[in-house]
């Protein structure tokens, strides 16, 4: 087992759920001893440690001219319920393991190199993705952030706080200037690498997110009391609601439509009783803004429809609804310059999934080093990326921060 993959494995033990399936929610003290098993890694071989008012962990290998912008790359080691050991941690770790491997044949960079830990890049606590990252380069207010609560009705602000990460959120944005670069190392996260027998996926493009809150209202009442043509029924109307966003994904004019009722809730949950209220969160996502926007939109169509039609009283609220990032040709090119060098098998690709790199596309030219994850299989338990795949994606990591760093 080679030192990415072990380390992997320890950060699997910081987690509220049994191995093989890994919880780690944000600002938990799983989360929290996570991060710091993270820092004593990086000082071990000499980075220098930098924590920002929201808790994006900045490790920092020095340039010899430091008046050039810095190389950066990361991802996130925060983890969604019963999840698996790979998502984001290997761009973490193996973003370690680049510059160590480096560092370790005595290189010394021109530019800095940066590794950073995005703080909440999932949205399992506070109902949004990429806090940290959105924060960072500036498409998320401090006024945005202290509104966000979570379903203990904890506000962030307050909960970053007793976390132990202090300090104005202002100071949390950086200047379009701050990186020369950021290249983040990732599990595909879908099948196409490993269907396909191929290396290496180099991203292109990464698509829309779009995510929305849905609220029901209807009547409740005795199941047996109620005859069927009297009722206003939440649940159904949620129902209704939930196959008709499977149908406008399906019957979008773009293959590359995705959406998802992620959670569909109902009260007061009792067998003899009718829903009197129903709560839909949808993912809708898609690398063509303007079909994207057009699914969006009839979802919102069906919703209002589906409610008059039933007598049911609804509210929708938009979480966020991004627009895609279009990766930087000249750093696409020098990956795949490396990947060439390498021997490596590679195709270049579309990132369906979003991640960090999608807001750090706002402030630096950016793109994703993908490696293939079994049957495609993500956010389950079962995730997995093998040691040699793992060792591909950080040979052609540390590659390109030899390119870039000389420059």
């Amino acid at each position: 087992m080679n030192s990415v993959h072990k380390e992997l494995r320890k950060l699997a033990n910081y987690s509220s759920s049994e191995f093989p399936a890994i919880t780690r929610i944000l600002y938990t003290k799983e989360d929290l001893e996570a991060r710091d098993y993270f820092i004593s890694l990086c000082e071990e071989i000499g980075l220098k440690i930098k924590i920002d008012p929201i808790g994006n962990i900045y490790a920092r290998w020095e340039g010899s001219d430091a008046s050039l912008p810095a190389i950066a790359t990361g991802s996130h080691i925060d983890a969604i319920p019963l999840s698996g050991m790979y998502d984001g941690t290997v761009g973490v770790y193996g973003g370690l393991a680049a510059i160590r491997d480096l560092k370790n044949t005595g290189y010394q960079p021109k530019r800095s190199v940066e590794l950073i830990l995005f703080t909440s890049e999932e949205p399992t606590r506070f109902k949004l993705g990429c806090v940290g990252s959105r924060m960072l380069c500036g498409q998320l207010t401090k006024e945005d952030v202290v509104k966000l609560v979570d379903d203990e009705g904890n506000y962030f602000d307050d909960v970053r706080k007793n976390a132990g990460y202090k300090g104005s959120l202002d100071e949390v944005a950086l200047s379009n200037t701050h990186y020369h670069s950021f290249i983040e190392l990732h599990i595909e996260q879908g099948p196409i690498l490993e269907r396909e027998k191929l290396d290496i996926g180099i991203v292109t493009k990464i698509a829309a997110p779009s995510s929305l809150k849905v609220f029901l209202t209807g009547e409740g009442g005795h199941a047996g009391g109620v005859l069927m043509k009297d009722r206003k029924d939440a649940g159904t109307a949620g129902a209704e609601i939930m196959l008709a966003v499977e149908r406008i994904a399906n019957e979008s004019d773009s293959d590359d439509t995705v959406a998802t009722v992620g959670i569909f809730d109902i009260l007061p949950r009792a067998v003899n009783s009718i829903p009197k209220e129903a709560y839909l969160e949808i993912d809708l996502r898609d690398t063509n803004l303007a079909t994207r926007d057009a699914s969006l939109s009839t979802v919102k169509d069906v919703v209002k429809e589906v409610c008059e039609k039933r007598g049911i009283g609804y509210k929708i609220e938009m979480v966020n609804c991004d627009p895609p990032a279009i990766c930087d040709e000249s750093l696409v090119n020098t990956v795949e310059a490396v990947v060439k060098e390498s021997g490596f098998t590679y195709k270049k690709m579309v990132s369906r999934a979003y991640h960090d790199s999608l807001f750090m596309a706002v402030i630096a030219p950016t793109t994703m080093i993908f490696i293939p994850c079994k049957d495609g299989v993500s956010h389950r338990p079962d995730e997995y990326s093998s040691p040699e795949e793992i060792e591909k994606g950080v040979a052609v990591l540390s590659n390109v921060f030899k390119a870039l760093s000389s420059e």
